[in-house]
């Protein structure tokens, strides 16, 4: 008797979450992303060979990106040290990066850097990672639900590989059921209903199904339910559950299509495909970011009036909430559609980065330095600036801007649509001033 007291006195164990205890241990246990673990394909040889590289690992939720983060610090043989851009910010990444050359002098192994949604690190932020990166002295593994050519920094992006990850299909997703089903929920009985209602909710999600799996797990040894059906699962499900992409393509295609009617001037495909993110949950700031990056993708200066209202709903959009702020976005997004449309800002910006990255650093030319207006009277290296103010059309024509040697370029174009037909013309007369002073030179 004293031995049975004995047992029941001993303290309860808590049970692993599901999410947990199913987690693969290694690469043969990882269910879905075939294109990228499967024989010969790009992770797959890396990690075989152990051919360490940084990179980033994008895809939505649930889809195994941790997972893959911690096996790839196994077959990397690093030191793993796993933070997230939101709970742990700037100092824990800057005392991770200050022991890295400790770490290295004392087991011989660089450090793996996990970074959960590095995509919330700010520019600085990310900045800081470079010099570590660049010297191989970290494997920096990131890891993000948003597009890395508009979130992660152009510098840090040429030196990693970025993966894209899939959603598990239905076949993945049922393996994955299978798996938990013979791991954890031997007492439980589902019938063809219930199984059919799990995977459709989970649309892709391995994290999604394996807590609602905990859910019904929890609630049927609290009701000493056995017998799941698809009633019992529907019980569970709450409208804010709901799939952010009922018609099965993912969700970055439907963020691709809003752009891209936007960018068509269609402003009924837009609000179209506005509403069906909002109808399926996604976050109404994440959007707001969306809309305000469309503006200045494909609108820019042909309508700068649209861009500032955009702007101000998006604002009115997060003060207001509920439908008020969806009718808000959707007055955005229907007023980028209608504008006028040019991305020769981009186009112009895109020139300028690639001259500057090959052409190098070159000295102010003496004219525009700091001191120049104070010197020019001294005869100094301030000499020789024309002010516009004080010349014909406020223009010092013939006067150069660009380092001695470069050849003055158009690289802004200006499109015949909107505000900016009539920079066009303008820029045109002024560039003619130009032209026919350095023909006179």
């Amino acid at each position: 008797m004293a031995d049975l007291f004995a047992s029941q006195a001993q303290p309860l164990q808590p049970r692993v979450p599901l999410a947990e205890s199913l987690r693969p241990a290694t690469f043969a246990d990882v269910i879905g992303q075939a294109h990228l673990l499967g024989a010969g394909k790009p992770l797959q040889r890396a990690f075989a060979a152990g051919e360490a590289h940084s990179m980033i690992l994008w895809g939505p939720p649930g889809v195994g990106k941790t997972t893959l983060g911690r096996l790839a610090a196994q077959a990397f043989d690093g030191e793993f040290v796993a933070l997230s851009a939101v709970l742990d910010g700037i100092k824990a990444i800057r005392a991770t990066l200050d022991g890295v050359q400790e770490r290295l002098a004392r087991t011989g192994r660089r450090t793996i850097l996990f970074i959960d949604e590095i995509h919330r690190l700010n520019a600085s932020q990310q900045d800081a990672l470079l010099p570590f990166v660049r010297a191989e002295q970290v494997i920096l593994i990131g890891a993000t639900t948003e597009n890395p050519s508009f979130e992660v920094s152009r510098a840090l992006l040429a030196r990693v590989r970025v993966h894209v990850l899939h959603p598990l299909d239905a076949r993945e997703l049922r393996q994955l059921f299978e798996r938990a089903r013979e791991r954890a929920l031997v007492d439980l009985d589902f019938d063809a209903g219930a199984v059919n209602a799990l995977l459709d909710y989970a649309d892709g999600d391995a994290r999604r199904l394996l807590n609602l799996l905990e859910q019904i797990r929890t609630l049927a040894t609290a009701t000493g339910t056995r017998s799941i059906d698809e009633a019992f699962v529907s019980g569970l499900l709450t409208r804010g559950a709901r799939r952010f992409d009922k018609g099965g393509e993912q969700f970055y295609d439907q963020i691709s299509a809003l752009h891209k009617s936007v960018r068509g001037s269609n402003p009924d495909a837009a609000l179209y495909w506005l509403t069906r993110m909002l109808d399926g949950g996604v976050k109404r700031s994440y959007l707001a970011r969306r809309i305000i990056a469309i503006g200045w993708d494909d609108i820019g200066l042909a309508d700068p009036r649209a861009l500032r209202y955009a702007s101000d709903a998006v604002k009115a959009s997060e003060m207001l909430g509920g439908e008020e702020g969806d009718l808000a976005l959707a007055q955005a997004v229907l007023l980028l559609a209608c504008a006028a449309k040019s991305n020769a800002g981009g186009v112009a910006l895109m020139h300028a980065r690639g001259f500057v990255a090959q052409d190098g650093a070159r000295p102010v030319p003496a004219h525009l330095s700091v001191a120049a207006q104070a010197l020019a009277l001294a005869g100094g290296q301030g000499a020789g600036y024309r002010n516009p103010h004080d010349e014909p059309h406020g223009l010092a024509a013939g006067q150069r801007y660009f380092p001695d040697g470069v050849t003055q370029p158009h690289w802004y174009q200006p499109v015949p649509r909107g505000m900016e037909a009539r920079l066009a013309e303008r820029l045109d007369g002024l560039r003619g001033l130009d032209d026919e002073a350095w023909e006179e030179d």
